[in-house]
């Protein structure tokens, strides 16, 4: 399987000019890589426009749009996140459109960043589902999320083998990023496909450096600080062996934890 980031500039609120770089770079990665699964940034169709998040967001958030390029293209997407509204409240949504344009899955990401004033403008969400695409169990985190462990191992334990990460992330962390994407590939033994913005809005500047991580740690692609387009095979086999060599979840003692 082979899973394309595209790690793009975000506009704050202008979605019109954030359609117009995704269609774009989809253009691009399906001629230069016919991807089967293609992973964006968080909130990439908005940026965070957080004082003007209800009225930005809808209950399918950006799926019509992405599901038409998905027919067009025959590819999927997956990870990012976007605005979403249900009921009056406003989550920030990960969500999967299959090749057929289908919107199937979605998760609201769990642990809001204070320092972005989230918790202000969103309300959490309180499930953490799983999918699966081309034979492979996958789930969705978002940014901050990474920096809780528990959350991908229990994903893992239910079966996670590819983990899909949207993220705005800023460069004045950016080892933090490089390093979380890693260990939480190592120590789940899973891929993880990560996809940061580039690009700067106000005084926040963001570090780019999207990553696809294999379930050994080994980086099998990842990208600058600008607008850029990674892909990488995957194999379910390479989780496998991964771990049989090293039983990690048949050796743990979770009454220990």
């Amino acid at each position: 399987m082979k899973v394309c980031v595209l790690q793009m500039d975000v506009k704050k609120g202008r979605r019109a000019a954030n359609y117009e770089t995704v269609s774009r770079l989809t253009e691009k990665a399906a001629r230069i890589c016919s991807p089967d699964i293609v992973v964006l940034p968080e909130l990439w169709s908005t940026g965070y426009a957080l004082e003007e998040a209800l009225p930005l967001a809808d209950e399918l958030g950006d799926a019509s749009f992405l599901g038409a390029l998905a027919k067009k293209h025959g590819f999927a997407f997956a990870g990012g996140s976007v605005l979403a509204e249900c009921e009056g409240q406003v989550f920030n949504r990960a969500q999967f459109v299959d090749c057929t344009g289908r919107y199937t899955a979605s998760y609201d990401k769990v642990h809001l960043f204070r320092l972005m004033q989230e918790d202000r403008y969103l309300v959490p969400g309180r499930r953490t589902p799983l999918f699966e695409f081309r034979g492979m169990c996958c789930a969705s985190l978002i940014c901050y999320d990474i920096r809780f462990c528990e959350l991908p191992r229990r994903l893992a334990v239910e079966g996670a083998e590819l983990l899909f990460v949207g993220a705005e992330w800023p460069s004045a962390r950016l080892e933090h990023w490089r390093t979380l994407l890693r260990a939480r590939a190592i120590e789940n033994q899973m891929y993880v496909a990560a996809c940061n913005r580039c690009g700067v809005t106000e005084d926040t500047v963001f570090g780019g450096h999207s990553a696809i991580i294999a379930p050994d740690g080994t980086v099998l692609a990842e990208a600058g600080t600008e607008e850029e387009i990674i892909w990488a095979d995957i194999d379910e086999e390479a989780v496998r062996l991964a771990r049989e060599h090293i039983p990690v979840f048949r050796d743990r003692v979770p009454d220990m934890y």
